[in-house]
């Protein structure tokens, strides 16, 4: 989701905020969104930057390959890189935890700056930074395989190898909810380029590429993409 039009000076610094919660849930209720504004905000008041968009996501930060999985993020880096703008977030594993994904987005050449962590912060402390979370990530997920282990040799049995079914629905919920989160995401840039006069669906998946917004799977827009996520978001009527 993105705001546009946050006041703007010639002679300040110029920052495209960005903020993420990893739930749709979280997204709906705010919860996450209003400690990173505050800490935003405060930090562009004290450093003297005008932040010229807001754009908020609801995606796991998770994994290298998450820029594409990430529309928002994309075009909040886009956004950036016309404007000559910082993308500012409030911690930096809103961005992400992943190393290699830290360095992805340093080699998009468009500055990030982290309010925690203060202005001017030098690349090598961010790829430390994110090391550290990243580790962090895997010792526990490294201790929740070692505390299933010792349950499973005690004799616990561990899911439910019977209910193929259950587990099979179970999978395609995810991939809905995915598909929802991704809509979601897109539904405030769809509406802003309708309301620029651009209606067609070639034309919207035209404005979307032109923005740097990836789909789902990294690729580019069509006619047919937008259609079945306007399908999604329940704002498509079939012509008559």
């Amino acid at each position: 989701m993105a705001t546009e039009g946050v006041g703007r000076a010639s002679a300040r610094p110029l920052a495209v905020a960005y903020y993420r919660v990893s739930t749709a849930k979280q997204g709906r209720s705010g919860l996450g969104l209003a400690a990173q504004r505050q800490a935003v905000a405060a930090f562009a008041e004290r450093e003297d930057y005008t932040i010229i968009a807001e754009h908020t996501e609801v995606e796991t930060g998770k994994g290298a390959d998450a820029l594409e999985r990430r529309p928002v993020l994309a075009a909040a880096l886009a956004q950036a890189r016309k404007t000559r703008a910082v993308v500012l977030v409030s911690k930096l594993c809103r961005l992400g935890r992943d190393v290699a994904f830290i360095s992805k987005l340093m080699a998009e050449r468009v500055p990030f700056v982290v309010s925690e962590l203060g202005p001017d912060v030098p690349s090598f402390m961010l790829h430390v930074v994110a090391a550290m979370a990243q580790e962090e990530r895997r010792l526990i997920s490294q201790r929740t395989r070692e505390a299933l282990a010792v349950r499973k040799a005690q004799g616990a049995k561990l899911g439910n190898r019977t209910n193929l079914a259950e587990a099979q629905a179970l999978g395609a919920a995810v991939r809905a909810a995915k598909a929802d989160r991704f809509a979601l995401n897109l539904e405030p840039i769809i509406e802003q380029t309708r309301a620029s006069g651009i209606s067609t669906l070639k034309g919207i998946a035209d404005a979307l590429n032109a923005r740097g917004v990836p789909t789902g799977r990294g690729g580019r827009f069509h006619a047919a993409t937008v259609k079945l996520i306007m399908k999604r978001l329940g704002s498509w009527r079939e012509p008559r």
